[in-house]
């Protein structure tokens, strides 16, 4: 067991899709499902994306997201992976975090990007209007952030802020984690002093060597502060290698969707043919580096190794646009698989 109650140094990171012809109250039940079938299965952590302008997706309000499911779990850690600090106020960020501490104390997470997790209008739209320059802004929301948090980086004594509350006051902060799929997020998060969370779902030919830089330039904010890192990986268990297919398969129509802007659920016979298609069957022979995918034994084993290489201390399983059942079953058999690897 580890120190906050959990077996496995694992987490996932959920999408909250809406399978095509269900409505979104369905995917947030679903959400539920899956946090309770990863917590049973000895998960550390649930986290929820922050994604805007998309019918495939429930995951627009992750903090309304996170307090619901940490209200039908008991055990295991709940967050979002992440906040989209740019679209947010810092001050309201904090009142929203402070409040699901006091709710769940000593298992909220909170993983801060600065992406806009949608498109350039609909960031627009979410930030009223006003001109970001993210770029020269971002450093100084996370100081403020982290500020009203009161992590001990408060404000000066002569600072307007220094008066705020971020109400309510809990004597606990969450785990704050920087997102990156650049090297700009592992070393904000180096010199900075927190913990950092990279995307190699999105960026797998960098991953590795910018978590090892992570780890050696790490500067803590204080006495005895460690780094800490996880990464995120496209995985999927099943002995059934259809199944597999139709995973990566989903995967491939999803991105190739949000290159020519659908954001729609994909129908499972869209998905189904693609996976049995002749020219995705000999693409596949290439294999899409973000991947693992196949028997759990074999799963458990690259991940393994990935985490080693990597030098995280947890690995983010990212598992979209499956069926839910399926996704859950790949879960659990990832994690069985996981702790017999541990055993040897």
């Amino acid at each position: 067991m580890t120190s906050d109650g959990c077996t496995l140094p694992l987490a996932v990171l959920d999408f909250v899709g809406i399978e095509y012809g269900e409505p979104a109250s369905a995917s947030i039940a679903g959400a539920v499902d899956v946090a309770r079938a990863v917590e049973d299965a000895g998960y550390r952590r649930y986290w929820v994306s922050e994604h805007h302008n998309m019918s495939s997706l429930a995951c627009s309000a992750p903090e309304i997201l996170t307090a619901h499911v940490g209200a039908r779990t008991d055990r295991i850690r709940v967050g979002a992976a992440g906040i989209m600090l740019p679209n947010h106020a810092p001050f309201k960020v904090a009142e929203m975090f402070r409040t699901l501490l006091a709710m769940y104390p000593g298992r909220v997470d909170l993983a801060l990007g600065r992406a806009p997790g949608t498109d350039p209008l609909t960031a627009h739209v979410l930030r009223r209007g006003v001109p970001a320059d993210v770029q020269h802004d971002f450093p100084g929301q996370v100081a403020e952030l982290l500020a009203f948090l009161g992590d001990g980086a408060a404000f000066p004594d002569d600072h307007p802020y220094r008066r705020l509350v971020a109400a309510p006051v809990v004597d606990e902060q969450p785990q704050v984690f920087l997102l990156g799929s650049s090297g700009y997020g592992p070393r904000f998060a180096a010199v900075n002093g927190l913990s950092a969370v990279f995307a190699h779902h999105q960026s797998p030919d960098i991953a590795f060597d910018v978590l090892c830089e992570y780890r050696r330039d790490f500067r803590p904010r204080r006495d005895g502060d460690l780094p800490y890192s996880a990464m995120s990986v496209l995985a999927f268990a099943s002995d059934d290698l259809d199944a597999v297919l139709e995973f990566e398969a989903a995967w491939a129509l999803t991105m190739a969707n949000l290159a020519r802007n659908v954001r729609e659920p994909l129908r499972p016979e869209e998905v189904t043919a693609h996976a049995r298609s002749e020219a995705f069957r000999s693409r596949r022979r290439e294999r899409d580096p973000r991947m693992v995918t196949g028997e759990a034994k074999l799963v458990a084993e690259r991940l393994l190794e990935m985490k080693e290489r990597a030098q995280v201390d947890e690995i983010v399983v990212v598992t979209p646009s499956l069926g839910r059942e399926r996704r859950i079953a790949s879960y659990r058999e990832i994690a069985s698989a996981w702790k017999d690897q541990g055993s040897r």
